[in-house]
């Protein structure tokens, strides 16, 4: 990646528009301040006060929170929430960026939206902590109606998209936006029009698509394949099963990247230190990779500014994090110095 290349990908940016379809979540922090602690009366239980209470799009929405920061100009989620008090924050959240067009979400009262609720306990001289997580998940098949909806919005917004991101977040088959039919609807699309970047995201089923590119780790990778394997041979594999390119992603060590007919290339992550947080990591690495291709980069140069994104967002701790363009630049820079 050279500095011409950099910023000619982030000066196209603007003029993109990009759909995320998939599991959008809120992500709710509630910062409680340890010194406050008080004994339950009823319980006897340590009852924690609340100072703060943060909240924003997760999931999928982490997907966007990235693309935002990033500065794309259009960004259209796609996905089933509930009308319900969470489903007005998240909908809040995404109303404070304004290259968000929010008009095909589907508000339900007869789903939930899903929820992470992550209580950060701030003590004296320490870090925030994370605690029991409090996850709140629909974990009943999505309606046909639903599920049909997503359809006609995906049918709408296909024709005027440079780029859509796939996120599969729930672990419960068809309970989540990405049902079978909607997994075969994209490997239709992704058939009729190849040179339309699609990439799919899966906690479970990334073995399960096809004619998309793949954005896997090692783990997902070897559960697709039910065997374990160096990642550049899991990487091959998968491009053979899904018929585009994948990016499996290594964690500090990179990611490999293959394609039909040539050898998996490994493109290396920058050295990062101090406190890290890979919570949100692999979102913001789709996001990189979606940004950059849609921007007419290599298969190689997509991969390396997802490494960039993620080194950035990984030393945010306590957050979802996000990178700019400048923090882009700036770690591009703080890079060369380091390899030279």
């Amino acid at each position: 990646m050279t500095e011409s290349r950099l910023e000619q990908i982030l000066g196209a940016l603007p003029r993109l528009r990009i759909a995320v379809v998939g599991d959008l979540f809120l992500d709710r922090y509630l910062d409680l301040d340890a010194t406050l602690t008080e004994p339950s009366i009823e319980t006897g239980l340590d009852a924690y006060q609340v100072t703060r209470v943060r909240s924003y799009p997760g999931a999928a929405g982490t997907v966007i929170n990235n693309l935002a920061a990033l500065g794309v100009g259009t960004i259209v989620p796609l996905a089933v929430i509930g009308d319900d008090g969470e489903g007005y924050e998240l909908k809040k959240a995404l109303a404070a960026m304004p290259a968000v067009r929010p008009n095909q979400l589907l508000a339900r009262a007869d789903r939930r939206t899903p929820t992470y609720t992550k209580p950060m306990l701030c003590e004296p001289g320490a870090a925030p902590r994370e605690l029991h997580r409090l996850d709140i998940k629909n974990r009943l098949t999505l309606p046909s109606d639903a599920e049909a909806g997503i359809l006609t919005a995906l049918a709408q917004v296909w024709p005027s998209i440079d780029a859509l991101l796939v996120l599969d977040q729930v672990s419960e088959a068809d309970c989540g936006v990405i049902t079978e039919r909607v997994r075969q609807r994209l490997a239709e699309l992704g058939a009729a029009q190849p040179h339309k970047w699609i990439l799919a995201d899966s906690r479970e089923r990334i073995g399960l698509f096809r004619n998309v590119c793949l954005k896997p780790n090692v783990t997902e990778s070897c559960k697709a394949l039910g065997k374990e394997l160096p990642p550049s041979q899991l990487a091959a594999k998968l491009v053979q099963r899904c018929g585009r390119p994948v990016f499996c992603t290594c964690g500090a060590d990179g990611i490999w990247v293959a394609q039909p007919e040539q050898p998996p290339t490994l493109v290396a992550a920058p050295r990062v230190t101090g406190p890290l947080d890979t919570v949100g990591a692999g979102d913001s690495t789709s996001a990189g990779l979606a940004c950059a291709l849609a921007s007419g980069a290599t298969l190689a140069e997509a991969a390396a500014l997802a490494n960039i994104v993620a080194s950035i967002t990984i030393q945010q701790i306590g957050t979802t994090g996000t990178a700019t363009p400048e923090q882009v630049r700036q770690r591009w820079r703080e890079t060369k110095v380091s390899d030279e």
